[in-house]
C-alpha cells in the first residue's frame, strides 16, 4: 500500500504556483518574498509584449487557419450548414476562453495549459497535456504551412503566368510529394523567431492588420455576389455533418491558447492576458462567420471540394477580373506566414517550460543571452514542423490538431474548478462568470466535438500518447525538478 501510494504521489505531484511564478523572473508578478529562478543559466524570457501585440498573437494564430484553406475540406462535410459548424466551434472556444482568461490571470507564466495542469492536476497529466500541445502547435503549424504553396501558386499564376510544379507545391497525398514552399516558409519563420520575440511580435502585428483588411474586403465583395439559392438545401448532410465539420475546424481556434503561451513575455500579465484572450475571440469569431456566409452565398457548396485557393477564386468569379484574386492571394500569403510564426512560437514556449521543469532535456530551456530567445529549441521545432509539412497529408494533420486542442482546452476548464477549490484566495485578474456552469459546459462541448472526429485520428493520437508514456517513464519522471527536490528531502531525512 505504501509503495502504491508513493508511486501515485510521484505521478500526481503538483508544482506550487509560487514556484511557477517565481521562475518567470518577473518582479511585477512575484509574490512577496518569493525567490527568482530562471531557465538555464538564470536567463529569463523578456517581458516586452503589450496588449495590442498580444491580441495580435491571438488573432494571428487563429485567423488564417480556419478560413484561408479549411473551407475546401469542411464545406463538403456539412454543406452550407458549415456556418453552424463555425458557430458551434466558436461557442466551445468562447466558453473555454473565459476559463483560459481566469487561469492566465492567476498563473501568468509560459507553458499555457501544460503549466496550468502541472499546478492543478499533477505531473503525469501535465506531461500528457504537453504532448497534446505539441500536437496542437507542431501539427497545426505543419497544416498551415502546407496550404502556403497553394496561394503562392495562385499569386504567381495571376501575376506572372507561371506555376510551381504540383509535385513540390500541393499537399502530400493531393498531387504533391515534397512541399517545398512549406519548408521555405518554416525556415523564414524560424530565422525571425531566433532574432527576438519583440521583433517577431511587431512583424506579426503588422501582418494581422493586413489580413483583417483583406478578409473584410473579401466579405464586402463576396456579399455583392450573394445568392440565397446557394444556401439551399441548408443542411444536406444532416446535423452529423455539422458536428464532423465543427470537430475538424476547431483547430482554427488555437490562437486562444497561443496567447497564454506568452505569459512570461507580457507586460502587466494579470490584466493583459485575459483582455487579449477575449479580444482575440471576438475578432476571430466575427471574421470567420462573416467570411463563411459571404463565400457560401457566392458559390454553391459542391464547388468547394478540393478547390485550390478557394477564396481567391471566388473573388475572381464574382468580379470577372484578376486583381481581387491577386490581392487576396497576396494577403493569404502574408496571413499564413503570420499564423505559422505565432504557432511555432507557441510550441517553442511549451518546450521551454517542459525543459525548465526537467520533463525534457535542459537544452530546451536554454535561452540566448543576446536575443533572449530559446535558439536551439526553435531550430528543433522548425526541423520537425518542416518535415511534417513536407511529407504528411493535410486532412490527417488538421484532425490531430483539433484533438490535441480540445483535450488541452478541457484540462484548462477542469483546472479552473480545481483551483477555485484548492486556492480560492489566489489573486486573479479575471474570474469566470457563471461558475461552475461555464467550465462544465466548456468540458461538455469539447467532449462533443472530440466525439465527432474521424476514428483514424484516435489511432494516431493513441500512438502519440504511447510514445509520450515511454518518454515520461523512461526520462521525465526521474529528471523532473520536483523529483529531484523529493529525493533531496528523502536524503536529508
Amino acid at each position: 500500500m505504501t509503495t502504491r501510494s508513493t508511486t501515485s504521489a510521484r505521478l500526481f505531484r503538483r508544482k506550487p504556483i509560487d514556484t511557477l511564478i517565481a521562475e518567470s523572473g518577473s518582479a511585477d508578478s512575484l509574490p512577496a518574498g518569493a525567490p527568482e529562478e530562471g531557465g538555464r543559466s538564470g536567463i529569463h524570457l523578456r517581458r516586452s509584449i503589450g496588449l495590442w501585440q498580444l491580441s495580435s498573437i491571438g488573432i494571428g494564430a487563429t485567423v488564417g487557419t480556419g478560413i484561408f484553406f479549411v473551407l475546401s475540406s469542411a464545406v463538403p462535410e456539412a454543406g452550407p450548414a458549415v456556418i453552424v459548424s463555425f458557430v458551434l466551434a466558436a461557442i466551445t472556444a468562447g466558453l473555454t476562453a473565459l476559463c483560459y482568461a481566469e487561469m492566465a490571470s492567476a498563473i501568468p507564466v509560459s507553458g499555457s495549459s501544460y503549466s496550468y495542469a502541472y499546478a492543478t492536476l499533477g505531473e503525469i497529466v501535465a506531461f500528457g497535456v504537453g504532448v497534446c500541445l505539441l500536437l496542437e502547435y507542431g501539427v497545426s503549424a505543419s497544416a498551415i504551412a502546407v496550404s502556403w504553396g497553394q496561394y503562392l501558386n495562385k499569386f504567381f499564376d495571376l501575376a506572372f503566368g507561371f506555376r510551381i510544379p504540383e509535385w513540390m507545391a500541393a499537399p502530400p497525398g493531393d498531387g504533391g510529394y515534397f512541399n517545398l514552399p512549406a519548408v521555405i516558409l518554416v525556415a523564414m519563420v524560424v530565422l525571425l523567431l531566433i532574432r527576438g520575440v519583440s521583433e517577431s511580435a511587431k512583424v506579426n502585428a503588422t501582418m494581422v492588420g493586413i489580413k483583417i483588411v483583406i478578409l473584410v474586403l473579401f466579405i464586402a465583395i463576396g456579399l455583392t455576389g450573394f445568392h440565397s439559392g446557394n444556401l439551399s438545401p441548408f443542411m444536406p448532410l444532416g446535423f452529423d455533418g455539422v458536428q464532423v465539420a465543427a470537430s475538424s475546424i476547431f483547430f482554427s481556434f488555437i490562437g486562444l491558447d497561443a496567447v497564454s503561451t506568452a505569459g512570461e513575455e507580457v507586460k502587466n500579465p494579470r490584466r493583459t492576458l485575459p483582455l487579449a484572450i477575449i479580444i482575440s475571440l471576438v475578432v476571430v469569431t466575427l471574421l470567420y462567420i462573416g467570411v463563411a456566409i459571404a463565400a457560401l452565398g457566392a458559390q454553391s457548396w459542391q464547388k468547394f471540394d478540393g478547390q485550390e485557393a478557394g477564396l481567391a477564386q471566388i473573388l475572381q468569379d464574382i468580379t470577372g477580373q484578376t486583381w481581387p484574386g491577386l490581392m487576396f492571394a497576396l494577403g493569404a500569403i502574408i496571413s499564413i506566414f503570420s499564423v505559422t510564426l505565432v504557432v511555432i512560437y507557441g510550441q517553442t514556449r511549451i518546450l521551454y517550460s517542459m525543459g525548465r521543469d526537467g520533463m525534457l532535456p535542459k537544452k530546451f530551456a536554454e535561452v540566448s543571452p543576446k536575443t533572449g530567445t530559446p535558439v536551439w529549441n526553435t531550430l528543433v521545432v522548425g526541423v520537425g514542423v518542416a518535415a511534417l509539412a513536407a511529407f504528411v497529408p493535410l486532412d490527417i494533420l488538421t484532425d490531430l490538431t483539433s484533438l490535441g486542442t480540445l483535450v488541452a482546452f478541457s484540462v484548462v476548464s477542469i483546472g479552473v474548478i480545481i483551483l477555485r477549490r484548492t486556492q480560492p484566495h489566489l489573486p486573479r485578474g479575471f474570474r469566470v462568470p457563471g461558475y461552475p456552469v461555464v467550465p462544465l459546459l466548456s468540458v461538455g462541448f469539447c467532449g462533443y466535438l472530440i466525439y465527432g472526429l474521424h476514428p483514424l485520428t484516435f489511432l494516431f493520437f493513441g500512438i502519440a500518447l504511447a510514445i509520450a508514456a515511454a518518454i515520461y517513464f523512461g526520462y521525465s519522471v526521474k529528471h523532473s525538478k520536483l523529483n529531484r527536490a523529493d529525493s533531496e528531502l528523502s536524503t536529508a531525512g
